[in-house]
């Protein structure tokens, strides 16, 4: 002790205090684990009689590239890729049964509607430019219908469809908000009516197909025949034109191996043109008629193709009444003649 009565120093060495710690501390962790355990067993079901035990399933751990995906990929990736997937599938199935018209219809309608009761239908059409075809032909071949919205109404489709008919050179669409819409076309005009293969059909200028000829309003255009007469019409009809006393007289011209004209009359008399000097042939044609009455005489054919000549086929009576008159004009043997 010191002066005031004060130990110096512990009576137990430092050794035996840490060892006294250290069993203490193992105590206390064998009376919590035997707690817990008793914890854990009491949670445990009551196994029934005769039913199989279960057996503990060991869980191993995901595999380490598992792992990182789920560290580093945002927060429900998974949600949205399942969502993804289910959209994909129902798309998948619209395409595959064929309703993707009928989807696409729908939504455009009801989009419409919504800009219809928003105070954007179409109130009023103007169509300019038409001669053929009616406002209602125009409007379905535009698209147009009484469901469209002018909000909605994209005009350069619009224009492209229209442009798309034959019938129609140029086309202009413009929106007037909130409800008016104007449409100026340019048509085709209807220039003859083209024969192939039997089936009959009007043309513009351009050789552009307008129709088949099931109206008679068009019974007076002129007649072309022949592949490729479509697209030479314009420039023969504009030569035959020079040439009224042959082409009043014409009913059909036929274009032959895609290289020359022929002529068919309306008296069924063919004049075959040559492939060159086309004007030259048909100048030649309109002095003969005036001059001898070519167009009127007993023949069914006239052939031009060879510049330096013209020949003329005779009809069967005509040749026979020359072969008479040959006949009748050779002289008569004399009696003793050898």
């Amino acid at each position: 002790m010191d002066g005031a009565g004060r130990l110096g120093a512990t009576l137990r060495p430092r050794a035996d205090l840490r060892a006294a710690d250290l069993k203490a501390v193992a105590i206390g962790a064998a009376i919590l684990l035997r707690e817990r355990l008793g914890f854990l067993h009491a949670r445990q079901p009551k196994r029934v009689a005769g039913a199989p035990a279960k057996v503990a399933i060991e869980r191993r751990p995901p595999p380490r590239f598992v792992t990182k995906i789920e560290r580093y990929l945002p927060q429900r990736v998974g949600v949205a890729a399942s969502v993804l997937l289910l959209l994909g599938s129902v798309g998948f199935g619209v395409i595959k049964g064929g309703h993707l018209d009928d989807l696409t219809a729908a939504f455009s309608d009801t989009r419409n509607a919504l800009a219809n009761s928003a105070g954007f239908r179409i109130t009023a059409v103007a169509i300019n430019g038409r001669k053929q075809l009616s406002q209602d032909e125009i409007l379905a071949i535009g698209g147009v219908t009484g469901r469209s919205s002018l909000l909605f109404l994209d005009a350069g489709a619009v224009r492209d469809r229209l442009k798309a008919n034959p019938w129609i050179a140029d086309a202009t669409v413009q929106k007037f908000y909130p409800g008016q819409l104007q449409i100026d076309i340019v048509e085709r005009k209807a220039f003859a009516l083209w024969q192939q293969d039997g089936r009959l059909s009007v043309i513009a200028d351009d050789g552009a197909v307008l129709e088949p000829y099931v109206s008679r309003r068009f019974v007076t255009l002129p007649l072309v025949v022949g592949k490729g007469a479509e697209s030479k019409a314009r420039d023969f009809l504009a030569l035959l034109a020079r040439y009224p006393q042959v082409r009043d007289v014409t009913k059909a011209a036929v274009f032959v191996g895609e290289r020359r004209w022929n002529l068919r009359l309306k008296d069924g008399l063919d004049i075959r043109l040559p492939e060159y000097d086309v004007g030259n042939a048909l100048g030649e044609l309109s002095r003969l008629d005036k001059e001898d009455h070519l167009f009127s005489r007993d023949i069914v054919a006239v052939d031009m193709r060879l510049p330096d000549r013209l020949a003329v086929q005779l009809s069967d009576d005509a040749a026979k009444a020359r072969e008479e008159l040959f006949k009748d004009k050779k002289p008569k043997k004399k009696a003793g003649d050898a």
